[in-house]
């Protein structure tokens, strides 16, 4: 039986119910009704339960689903999805001062991103304790390098078996280019975006880009359901909201590169972007997430600051007393505070992942910007503290590497065991991409960094 993945009712209950919890809602009546109808948890890492539910318990999901979306949140003014609340609610909203980007430096973020996505794949899903063991048994702890099998105790890789999709292609024994993988996708359809529908792009647009280009089995969470919401008639914003518990999960995140690589020196310019992006898919923190990210490359790009301020400035487009910036906020401060790397994952972990998902946007950024804070901009240090710190590795890896790749500035700055494997070959699924030079890649992006 086909069971198709982060689409089923019967698991998107559990979801929006730990949703509902996190962003002040009360979902407890909705819940004891879930439970005694003997509904089940939410898968706690895959993206579908074992078992289909009967078409009653899938039928009384639908309507729990549409009852949680009706219930108010005390949360919805520190937390507004729209622009203009976002901007009233940021004192320090950055003013714009463009400045060029060097095509050699987009050519490093491309290569950065791809090469932290790479170091990530074959570990994502693994719970904490299984990178740490794997990399170790490896003598490869921290991460200095890609992941490898050789070598290690067959008892060991059963217990904790690497991703079985990205395994036959991301272990450094296995590499050979860059395989697909939808944290390279999502860069590629942003320049679709721009190349058609230039900066001033709605969010039609995207949806318009993403029918025409985007696979939809290549799409996963949050994407996964706007995508089906598309089909079904609804139109942005809704198809955000309407059954969609991923909606605060990290998919927008993954998609703000671009935004932040054409927008160098304008930070604000590129969380607009950003936002008009995610809130296809998004709301609340996964739209903070992009902005941040967007904001914080944008910053990065223009090769005159450190990545201390480029985090500052990533953190003044995000809603002060929102829970992203407060994660963000403590993953820094951990990380100033620490000198070990492994002290501020646990301590991010103690705090995030009773109540989180693993791809939740929350715990994923704050890692994201303690891994760079720890890292104070060095290439290697970065990819490795991201993907070391668990949780969704290979995008957190992806978006370290962006940073520190457009802060190391050039190609030939990057260490060559990271870049040599790549083969300056990208292989997708998205457009006439496939197959496609990461500095030809570069050359597209600066010609949408400097159209007037």
């Amino acid at each position: 039986m086909l069971r198709l993945t982060w689409v089923q009712p019967e698991d998107l209950i559990g979801h929006e119910l730990r949703q509902a919890a996190q962003d002040g809602r009360d979902p407890s009546a909705i819940a004891a009704r879930w439970r005694a109808a003997g509904g089940r948890e939410a898968p706690a890492r895959a993206g579908a339960s074992t078992q289909p539910a009967s078409p009653r318990l899938r039928l009384l999901a639908e309507d729990l689903l549409d009852g949680l979306a009706d219930l108010p949140s005390p949360l919805t003014d520190q937390e507004p999805t729209e622009l203009d609340r976002i901007k009233a609610l940021c004192p320090e909203w950055p003013a714009p001062r463009p400045e060029a980007v060097l095509p050699a430096r987009l050519e490093a973020a491309w290569l950065g991103r791809a090469a932290g996505c790479l170091l990530g794949k074959p570990v994502e899903k693994l719970t904490l304790t299984g990178i740490r063991l794997l990399a170790k048994a490896a003598g490869n702890w921290p991460p200095t390098a890609y992941f490898t099998a050789r070598g290690l105790p067959a008892a060991l890789t059963a217990t904790y078996p690497w991703n079985r999709r990205s395994a036959p292609t991301s272990l450094a024994e296995n590499i050979d280019g860059m395989p697909e993988d939808d944290d390279l996708n999502y860069p590629l359809l942003g320049l679709l975006l721009l190349q058609r529908h230039g900066r001033t792009f709605t969010t039609a647009d995207v949806a318009r880009v993403w029918l025409d280009e985007l696979p939809a089995g290549r799409t996963f969470t949050a994407e996964r359901l706007a995508y089906r919401n598309l089909l079904t008639g609804l139109e942005p914003p809704h198809t955000a909201r309407h059954r969609n518990p991923f909606r605060e999960w990290i998919g927008a995140l993954i998609r703000a590169d671009v935004h932040g690589w054409t927008n160098p020196g304008d930070p604000a310019a590129a969380a607009e972007q950003a936002h008009r992006d995610a809130t296809l898919t998004h709301t609340a923190n996964g739209v903070y997430a992009a902005m941040f990210a967007a904001a914080v490359i944008a910053t990065a790009a223009t090769g005159t600051h450190d990545v201390h301020a480029c985090l500052r400035t990533g953190l003044a487009v995000v809603p002060p007393a929102s829970r992203l910036a407060e994660a963000v906020r403590h993953g820094v401060h951990l990380a100033e505070t620490h000198a070990g790397f492994d002290t501020v994952v646990d301590a991010l972990h103690a705090r995030h992942s009773p109540t989180h998902h693993w791809v939740h946007a929350v715990p994923n950024t704050a890692l994201l910007a303690a891994a760079l804070t720890h890292a104070d901009g060095d290439f290697t240090g970065s990819v490795s503290r991201a993907v070391s710190g668990g949780w969704d590795t290979d995008s957190n890896g992806a978006t370290a590497g962006s940073v520190a790749g457009l802060l190391a500035g050039s190609p030939a700055a990057l260490p060559e065991h990271w870049t040599a494997p790549l083969k300056n070959r990208l292989a997708t699924s998205v457009g006439d991409f496939d197959g496609t030079g990461f500095d030809t890649l570069a050359h597209l992006t600066h010609r949408e960094a400097t159209r007037p």
